[in-house]
């Protein structure tokens, strides 16, 4: 490799290492996403200074094949901030400290072999003061960046917060011990209200994606006087298990196919453990996966060059980091994604008035709300969206926004009795 090829690869891997941690303020790139999304590409994610000692010899390919792509929290941060800088509202990215705790501590989140402060990485976005708080939770596999296509809209309307949940994205990602259904609840809930507390918040409404549709609702039973209102975005949760899915998953389950998958998902065999194992061809996988599903096979609004580059950017390194929170998969669902412990059971409960928002190719049921709607004796709406599936915020922004800010119109409007549903939207 001639020196100027070097030093350039070594400038890329300088450029993926940028960061920005402490609470700090962004305003909008003023090189533009387009010369932000130029700037990645998988040369980027494969230099490290490793890589470029064992690429001096020319004819010794096999290291060089082998080559991991370095990540960690600070990764994800800078691939976050890239990511943002095609929102043009200006936010603050903060790391909230919600506390610490000795080795062996009996608080869930703080098991670990150090007493390191853990952290919930938090983005804000500029609004009113006056303007009603929401509050955003992403899904499993997920992190806060995949609301990227949301948040100017809805801060021209909300005080918007995103965050990572503990162990996701660019949160602390300690130890996962927790060997139980009730125990893996309570290291996302009470995590999240130790954040709450952190941000002196309370009132606010409470939007959850799929998994974060689920941590959101187990919340809001147990802490109803924070929430003023719960919006579900295709949760998880509420599949029944009498629908024509369970028994397809059932039969499946009979075969060999289904057997080992079953006992993948038992032994907790993660998506992201695939990533990791894949190393150099990683960002490849997640590449084909965003522009198969965000582009090709997407059901509404496709991710144009920039987006499509930059979410995978930030994907990659959200999913290859440190293994955490993603360990909470067979304590929550069995295989099939049924939940252990059904929110259907707890419907007679709910105390906070809730929409449900689903687009009309989401893989999630609705029919799963319209059962618990029977038994709860709150307000309920269900809600879908034409031209998208499970990540219909990303597939029809535009109908996303429209269903998030009819949910809210108590909040919104001067006369909310008088709205109707905007037009392409249906009532379930």
């Amino acid at each position: 490799m001639n020196n100027s090829l070097r030093v350039l690869r070594q400038r890329n891997y300088t450029t993926i290492h940028e960061t920005s941690i402490a609470s700090s303020r962004f305003t909008p790139n003023s090189a533009g996403p387009k010369k932000m999304a130029e700037g990645f590409s998988k040369s980027d994610l494969r230099s490290s200074p490793a890589a470029e000692a064992s690429s001096t010899n020319a004819r010794s390919w096999w290291p060089s094949l082998l080559r991991w792509i370095p990540t960690s929290t600070d990764h994800i941060i800078a691939a976050e901030k890239r990511l943002l800088s095609l929102v043009k509202t200006p936010y603050v990215q903060e790391k909230v400290n919600i506390g610490t705790g000795p080795p062996g501590s009996k608080v869930r989140w703080f098991r670990s072999t150090s007493d390191e402060p853990r952290f919930i990485n938090t983005v804000t976005f500029d609004g009113r003061d006056d303007s009603p708080v929401l509050v955003m939770v992403h899904g499993y596999a997920a992190s806060q960046g995949f609301f990227f296509r949301n948040f100017d809209a809805l801060a021209s309307r909300f005080r918007v917060i995103a965050i990572d949940q503990l162990g996701w994205g660019g949160s602390s990602r300690p130890d996962f011990t927790c060997k139980s259904t009730e125990e893996t609840e309570a290291w996302f809930v009470d995590s999240f209200e130790e954040w709450r507390k952190a941000k002196a918040i309370t009132d606010f409404i409470l939007l959850g994606h799929s998994f974060g549709g689920y941590v959101a609702a187990k919340y809001a039973l147990k802490h109803p006087e924070h929430v003023k209102h719960l919006i579900l975005v295709g949760p998880a949760g509420f599949s029944s298990e009498s629908d024509g899915r369970s028994e397809w998953i059932m039969r499946f389950r009979a075969t060999w196919k289904g057997a080992i998958m079953s006992h993948l998902w038992e032994s907790n065999f993660t998506p992201q453990k695939v990533i990791r194992g894949l190393g150099p061809w990683g960002p490849d996988v997640v590449r084909n996966y965003t522009s198969a599903r965000f582009g090709t096979r997407s059901n509404g609004s496709t991710l144009n060059d920039d987006e499509a580059k930059l979410l995978t950017d930030y994907v990659y390194h959200t999913l290859a980091a440190k293994a955490s929170g993603e360990l909470c998969l067979k304590y929550v669902f069995s295989f099939g994604a049924f939940t252990r412990s059904p929110l259907l059971q707890s419907a007679s409960q709910w105390k906070v008035p809730t929409t449900f928002i689903y687009g009309y190719q989401d893989w999630m049921n609705y029919e799963g709300a319209q059962e618990a709607r029977k038994d709860m004796k709150v307000p309920c709406e269900i809600i879908r969206v034409p031209q998208g599936g499970h990540f219909v915020f990303i597939d029809n922004p535009s109908g996303f926004h429209s269903a998030v800010f009819y949910a809210c119109r108590k909040f919104l409007s001067p006369d909310p009795d008088s709205e109707t549903l905007p037009e392409g939207l249906t009532s379930a």
